[in-house]
């Protein structure tokens, strides 16, 4: 019951915030979940406090309306003079390295949900968090009645090829179906590609975080959201596929 109540308000509280948060409130939002998200990955690969901080700024700067900064750009910036500082400083650049990803993993992620939201409205987001969860249910159900064969075993064993099939299947299928209305201008052609390609990002997004908590053994990123774990285990796979629709979007309109 308590991962239940948890579930629905926390979906309560995102849909809520995507619909009637104006830009300069949803920046804000986003930098606070981006610095809590390095909060859980610090956690997790270690590190220091900077991290947080770092990520909450990298997740405002690229989120920023009406700035004329390419996003990649503003990253670059911000993982090269940081992996910089850290070694000059006498730390080892796998340490550098470990750090600066969280702000690669987390704050681009979310600065970049934020920008679709200023360009493409609040439907295109909620567009990507559909899917996401579709093929999120999808995986889960068609695995569990016809899953056989591992998917990564030595990762996730629950996880199945069946499932993942399933969920690829079912999350292209609905991001196909809902873009005509939210994206008329896109052809179907552009649709099934950027479907597939957004459900095996969030795939992918799901394994890199199990991986994560694995070496580290962790079963959750924290315990933040009763019965559900923290802000990671409920965006790993979102933080893969954002990138991927916001170049979706960038090709298509």
């Amino acid at each position: 019951m308590t991962r239940v109540i948890s579930g629905v308000v926390l979906a309560a509280a995102a849909l809520s915030a995507i619909i009637f948060l104006s830009t300069f409130w949803l920046r804000l939002l986003a930098a606070l979940v981006a610095l809590l998200a390095a909060r859980e990955y610090r956690r997790i690969v270690g590190g220091s406090a900077r991290v947080d901080v770092a990520a909450g700024i990298v997740c405002l700067v690229i989120s920023e309306p009406m700035s004329q900064w390419d996003p990649l750009g503003v990253l670059l910036v911000f993982v090269f003079s940081g992996i910089a500082g850290i070694v000059l400083r006498g730390e080892s650049v796998q340490v550098a390295a470990g750090e600066m990803w969280g702000l690669i993993y987390i704050g681009l992620p979310l600065g970049l949900l934020v920008l679709v939201h200023g360009f493409a409205g609040r439907e295109a987001v909620l567009l990507l968090l559909f899917t996401v969860v579709v093929s999120d249910s999808a995986q889960y159900y068609t695995g569990r009645l016809l899953g056989r064969r591992p998917l990564a075993p030595t990762i996730s064993p629950k996880k199945t090829m069946e499932g993942a099939v399933g969920g690829l299947v079912i999350g292209t299928a609905f991001f196909v179906a809902a873009g005509r209305f939210v994206l008329p201008f896109a052809k179907t052609g552009m649709l099934v590609g950027g479907g597939v390609a957004i459900v095996l990002a969030g795939i992918a997004g799901d394994l890199f975080e199990s991986r994560l908590k694995r070496d580290a053994d962790l079963k959750d990123s924290s315990d933040l959201i009763p019965g559900h774990g923290g802000i990671l285990d409920r965006i790993d796979a979102l933080l893969f596929a954002a990138p991927v629709f916001y170049i979706f979007l960038s090709e298509v309109m």
